[in-house]
């Protein structure tokens, strides 16, 4: 049974979905922008992770990360060609999904989860929710994942398979639209913790538990920003206007990359804030 605080958003959601499928002419604006460039060239960004000497992994571990697809009127499915292109292009050893698999109608997912079936990194696909995938049927969303191979992870550590079952993808629950649980996310995890979540606010959830490096998105680097990087409009969220794109130190903690998403939300249109597949190799 959705929270009333899940029903408020949803209902938000589906009149500003409504107001932008007219004002955006049912995707056909998103195929233009697409087609001229305004969704932004997708890059690689790449980070590396020197475990300390007790942690060492026998061999680098190698992690794709992506958030924010957006599929539906306002992201071009073009741009998800483009994406595990370059996926398969890297041969990760492992793929993580970041949430806001949608804009609007949970069926929507079905873009990408056509394209998750010819993606087989050999130590698997994870993924959590997204505050917009909250707001709507997020079972269906769960469903087509189940489907296309990709394991949902709901305040949840699962191990990696050998050579790396040293290794948890820690996946913690969306700190707006779902209910984290930092004794959830790690119980049982290993001891190289990878933690998986939508927005950077979900460090407000851990209650002191350790990981060695995050990943989150939700800002989309601000989606429109100036030459400097800069968000015009900050993202919404206590540490999401810290935390808007890059790679951040967390005191006690390990560090925190902060993506800018694939999709685009709302309008189709990316500014200085160009789509991205973050790399990083953990050794």
């Amino acid at each position: 049974m959705p929270s009333p605080r899940q029903q408020r958003f949803s209902r938000c959601l589906h009149f500003i979905d409504t107001l932008l499928g007219a004002a955006t002419l049912g995707g056909r604006l998103s195929a233009l922008s697409y087609r001229i460039g305004l969704h932004g060239k997708l890059g690689v960004t790449r980070h590396t992770l020197a475990l300390p000497p007790e942690r060492r992994l026998a061999r680098p571990l190698k992690i794709a990360f992506a958030s924010d697809f957006h599929a539906g009127r306002s992201t071009h499915p073009a741009i998800f060609d483009d994406l595990f292109a370059r996926i398969a292009s890297e041969q990760p050893d492992v793929l993580l999904l970041g949430g806001d698999y949608i804009t609007g109608p949970a069926r929507h997912v079905a873009v990408l989860c056509e394209r998750l079936i010819d993606c087989r990194p050999p130590l698997g696909k994870f993924a959590v929710f997204g505050n917009h995938d909250r707001a709507t049927d997020h079972k269906l969303i769960a469903r087509r994942f189940k489907q296309a191979g990709v394991r949902m992870l709901v305040n949840r550590a699962v191990m990696l398979a050998p050579p790396f079952d040293t290794v948890s993808v820690c996946g913690m629950d969306d700190p707006w639209t779902g209910a984290p649980s930092a004794a959830g996310t790690f119980a049982g995890a290993r001891p190289v913790r990878v933690l998986l979540m939508h927005a950077p606010d979900g460090l407000l959830s851990l209650k002191g538990q350790r990981y060695d490096i995050g990943f989150a998105g939700h800002t989309h680097g601000g989606q429109i920003a100036l030459p400097d990087g800069t968000p015009i409009v900050m993202p919404q969220g206590p540490l999401s206007r810290p935390y808007y794109y890059g790679r951040f130190p967390v005191r006690g903690n390990g560090d925190l990359i902060v993506t800018r998403g694939v999709g685009c939300g709302g309008i189709p249109v990316r500014i200085n804030a160009d789509p991205e597949l973050v790399i990083c190799t953990v050794q």
